[in-house]
């Protein structure tokens, strides 16, 4: 590119930051705003990016030939330094284009699904980085394994969450993608399941080698000219699944993967949780079809430690333990909390829950309902509005009034800790897409000093 100055419009953002490591890592003078601070603005500020948290465009640089802007479809279109670039003559350019834009001549190996896709892409770029193969690397979440969202290699390999908002993930053409889910979600995009459906097809027609989708999903010959191969966690009739399945009294799963090179015996995924274990299926697939040795895809799977916010244990004692999760969406939720289930039997479940958008609240609120009824208690916070205004009518209590669990709680974010201090805990996770992730530590740290002091 002939540009000097690459500046971010949303740069706090987890697939915008991820963007801006990248340009950083290659040389490029980078800089942006957010509208607020947070602990990820403030890992890019100590990598030498200058971020600003104020509508101003007197920050964006004056060389309109030589700056790219990047924006995230988060930001309102009538943002004050989004219509300035707009009518100054900048080139802007989404996010999703931007990926397109650097996946183009490399292998990209794509991940699509409406939930599983961050630890999916993320264990399978840790699989092509621990086999030494290497890979650059756009991922959803912090990797646990290496602290960032970005990995960087010569080879030209590329693993992309492909991200169905906003229909980004149509700017990929992959060489081989998988597909874990294809559940209703951000219908304020789609309007019905069966459009978000098309689109999933159309990312599947696509792809240009296989197209890897959990065994059930309505992906056919008719949708892709790609091989289509299908992977699944305990359905021998898909090509890539787990025999001789076993299940630690820590909730690691050990499995053979049979796959239609042969058995690769003896996988343990390293983090807990039959659908980790699923999840490793599908990364493991990817890596398996490219043509990685199947050792080093199974010692890969063991030394896997996980993403941040994606099912990650903070305290674990018989008596006390705490989990966060992202989870934002019901299916996703329901997920966690039968893996809790598995791990933890017989034991007290608290959840936390911060709904994320008021569409998505109002969309799926019977649906969250049930899963959250599977709980023995709820503490419900206000939604968390992200890039949406307040829809009449929809609050957190629509999804509160139907939950069926034995013991329930609505409150504000502000009086969660307070009332934490007060509440005995056995298992607790925490849930949602906000910034309920500022609440992490200190729970963790209360819940640490209440087991040292002998306390629950």
């Amino acid at each position: 590119m002939d540009y000097r100055n690459i500046y971010f419009i949303g740069i706090g953002g987890i697939g915008m930051s991820a963007i801006a490591r990248y340009y950083n890592f290659k040389g490029y003078k980078v800089s942006g705003y957010d509208r607020t601070p947070s602990e990820l603005t403030h890992e890019l500020e100590s990598e030498g990016i200058e971020i600003h948290y104020e509508d101003n465009t007197g920050f964006i640089p004056k060389d309109v030939e030589g700056t790219l802007v990047i924006y995230t479809p988060a930001i309102p279109h009538d943002m004050g330094e989004l219509v300035y670039v707009q009518e100054h003559g900048y080139r802007t350019v989404k996010r999703s284009r931007m990926l397109g834009e650097i996946s183009e001549g490399q292998s990209c190996l794509a991940v699509a699904g409406t939930h599983g896709k961050t630890t999916t892409s993320t264990l399978l770029a840790h699989i092509f980085t621990s086999d030494g193969t290497g890979c650059s690397a756009f991922l959803g979440g912090i990797s646990k394994n290496y602290g960032t969202n970005l990995l960087t290699s010569h080879n030209p390999v590329i693993v992309a969450e492909a991200d169905e908002f906003d229909r980004s993930f149509l700017q990929l053409h992959p060489e081989i993608a998988v597909i874990t889910s294809m559940d209703a979600d951000h219908l304020d995009i789609y309007s019905d399941i069966c459009h978000l459906h098309e689109a999933f097809k159309a990312f599947a027609s696509q792809v240009s080698g296989s197209v890897i989708i959990k065994k059930g999903l309505e992906i056919t010959a008719e949708d892709t000219a790609a091989r289509i191969l299908t992977y699944s966690y305990n359905d021998t009739s898909a090509d890539f699944h787990a025999e001789n399945i076993s299940c630690d009294s820590c909730g690691y799963f050990t499995f053979d993967l049979v796959w239609p090179g042969g058995v690769v015996e003896k996988c343990r995924c390293g983090i807990p949780g039959w659908v980790n274990a699923e999840n490793s299926i599908a990364a493991s697939a990817v890596a398996l079809t490219y043509g990685l040795d199947p050792e080093n895809v199974r010692e890969a799977l063991a030394s896997f430690s996980g993403v941040r916010r994606r099912f990650d244990i903070h305290v674990n004692t018989p008596g006390c333990s705490y989990i966060d999760d992202y989870a934002h969406h019901p299916k996703e939720i329901a997920t966690a909390i039968s893996s809790m289930r598995d791990i933890f039997p017989g034991r007290r479940l608290t959840a936390v829950f911060q709904p994320h958008l008021y569409t998505r609240t109002r969309d799926f609120a019977d649906e969250f309902a049930e899963a959250l009824s599977n709980v023995d208690k709820l503490i419900m916070l206000d939604i968390y509005p992200a890039r949406e205004v307040p829809i009449p009518g929809v609050t957190s209590e629509i999804i509160f009034d139907k939950v069926a669990a034995p013991s329930k709680v609505l409150m504000k974010k502000e009086e969660l800790m307070d009332y934490l201090e007060n509440e005995p805990v056995d298992t607790l996770i925490t849930f949602g897409a906000g910034n309920i992730d500022r609440f992490i530590e200190p729970i963790a740290e209360m819940l640490r000093k209440r087991i040292e002091s002998g306390q629950r």
